[in-house]
């Protein structure tokens, strides 16, 4: 079914040179969204057969709590089978669902293999996720619907995918323009008809509207993405301040925010780690165990990658999958899982008043500095600092040879919640905003 992927053609480069010369220049830009249906699932059914005609979910370990829903197909889809809910409540709704355990080293292979695909046509790619991509097609010989279609046809033929595609003239209105229509299916959206195509659209369908800002537009009678584009501009900003402005464009149609290279688009911004623990966290003491784990983690990472953090945030999320985040600058930057921990838990004890058990943390370390280079240190460093650096490097050493879990903190064998966690060979580089989740 696979064929080999044909690389870049060498005119991709200078087409890319000239675009990067055009991005703030006049005309219209054609911009693509290239979304994956259904991914997780996809890839399973291409790779297994016999899943044909079958209703099939990619879920996490349910006896890890990782046991909700992370994908699903076509058919499960039909039977009322949604992302996110708990296993046992999609077998309710459809007893004969095929679950299959995520594989993401697979998952993060056909995400390869598409953005190849992509690369076909342009330099300018910048990923969203597994699944999704932003590709800058302006100036190319075929129009960007002619492209979409022939992007749809490769994933079809060459990777048994599908994909649906937004095309239009900024980069938030063709990432609208792949979800109105799947699966399989292309989406244009221009600057003539995006009032009759965008505006009646609720207004969480547009980009970074979450839940919170929907029901703050809400209680003003704003309910459609035209709602607010025709509000007064005084009055989106007293109710969003500077956020609430730049949603406002974006329902205008005016975002002129490029599509990275893929040089750009992959740089770590950040580096991260959550869990959901097996268990509820009840008080202090028991996220503590979890948060110096996941801080390890983190600061073992930067190390690995030259690189020292110099603001620190905590995610939680309580019984009721609410969530919440926080974040606090570092008085000096630093890539010791020590520091990240006692940043992370002056975040938890200010912020967090435990009227819920915690099911979920995590720790993330951003605004990253390289440690290669020349870094300016404090005129006095504590002995302590010198000591947790020695330890961290040891343990790095001990990990390196025999294995993560090797060697723990005392601290982490207290508690049944984390004495099978292993944050480095289940973790992932992310964003803080896809840490904190998207959409």
């Amino acid at each position: 079914m696979k064929s080999i992927l044909r690389p870049p053609s060498p005119a991709c480069y200078t087409q890319y040179e000239n675009k990067c010369s055009r991005l703030g220049g006049e005309g219209v830009r054609t911009i693509l969204h290239s979304d994956c249906n259904s991914f997780y699932a996809s890839v399973e059914a291409a790779e297994d057969l016999s899943l044909a005609g079958k209703p099939v979910a990619v879920c996490g370990d349910p006896a890890l709590r990782h046991g909700i829903i992370l994908a699903k197909s076509s058919l499960a889809k039909k039977y009322g089978v949604i992302t996110g809910e708990a296993v046992w409540q999609a077998r309710q709704k459809c007893p004969g669902l095929v679950l299959i355990p995520a594989d993401q080293r697979k998952y993060l292979h056909y995400s390869r293999m598409m953005r190849a695909i992509y690369r076909r046509y342009t330099c300018l790619v910048e990923p969203f996720g597994l699944d999704e991509s932003w590709l800058d097609v302006t100036g190319h010989s075929l129009c960007g619907e002619e492209i979409a279609a022939q992007i749809r046809v490769a994933a079809r033929e060459e990777l048994g995918i599908t994909v649906s595609v937004g095309v239009s003239f900024n980069k938030v209105f063709a990432k609208l323009g792949s979800d109105m229509r799947k699966p399989d299916a292309t989406t244009v959206i221009t600057p003539d008809n995006f009032r009759d195509k965008v505006w009646p659209l609720p207004v969480d369908s547009l980009l970074y509207v979450g839940r919170a800002t929907r029901r703050r537009l809400a209680g003003l009678g704003m309910t459609t993405i035209g709602d607010l584009a025709r509000a007064p501009d005084g009055l989106i900003r007293a109710l969003l301040s500077k956020n609430g402005e730049t949603l406002q464009r974006f329902a205008r149609g005016r975002d002129d925010s490029p599509v990275l290279d893929a040089q750009e688009a992959d740089e770590i911004k950040s580096i991260s780690n959550s869990t959901t623990t097996p268990r509820d966290l009840c008080d202090e003491e028991q996220a503590k165990v979890v948060i110096y784990l996941l801080a390890d983690s983190v600061g073992a990472r930067l190390r690995a990658h030259g690189m020292a953090c110099r603001t620190v945030s905590l995610w939680m999320r309580d019984s009721e999958l609410v969530s919440l985040s926080r974040q606090r600058r570092l008085g000096q930057s630093s890539d010791l899982g020590s520091d990240i921990a006692r940043a992370a838990m002056n975040l938890l004890r200010e912020h967090y008043a435990w009227r819920l058990p915690l099911r979920s943390l995590g720790v993330c370390g951003s605004d990253l500095i390289s440690t290669r280079e020349y870094v300016q240190m404090p005129l006095w460093v504590l002995p302590r600092t010198r000591k947790e650096r020695a330890l961290e490097g040891a343990l790095d050493g001990i990990r390196a040879r025999w294995g993560h879990n090797a060697i723990r903190r005392g601290l982490l064998l207290c508690g049944e919640a984390t004495r099978e966690l292993n944050p480095v060979d289940d973790h992932e580089l992310q964003t803080l905003g896809m840490m904190r989740g998207r959409g």
